[in-house]
């Protein structure tokens, strides 16, 4: 069981990293005439591959928000939001990471620190 809880968590943390990275493409090119924001998804295939089995995946696909008059569908308030929920994911994540690996290290005989 840990070790497939350390590969969720794993996973999930990759997830959010690219989350994080299309989010800051977002924020870097809101005032770039043309440019298409980005969406990176996994949850809901994390999900589904918790409770089904199989292998879940990450998605980057473009934004189906409507374009600016320059072609541009950059939502500054709404990237400014995900940047922050992917930085709170990704401390929760990473808090889990590491009471999983002193959960191991004591179970080994090391202190549960």
């Amino acid at each position: 069981m840990g070790g497939n809880v350390v590969n969720i968590l794993q996973f999930a943390l990759d997830g959010v990293t690219q989350q994080q990275q299309a989010i800051a493409g977002n924020l870097a090119n809101a005032e770039t005439p043309g440019y298409t924001a980005e969406h990176v998804s996994f949850r809901q295939s994390l999900e589904r591959a918790i409770a089904e089995g199989g292998t879940a995946t990450i998605t980057e696909q473009p934004s189906k928000a409507p374009p600016a008059t320059d072609g541009n569908n950059v939502d500054l308030t709404t990237a400014l939001v995900a940047a922050q929920q992917s930085t709170l994911q990704y401390q929760v994540i990473t808090s889990a990471l590491n009471d999983q690996f002193h959960l191991v290290q004591g179970a080994a005989g090391g202190p549960f620190t």
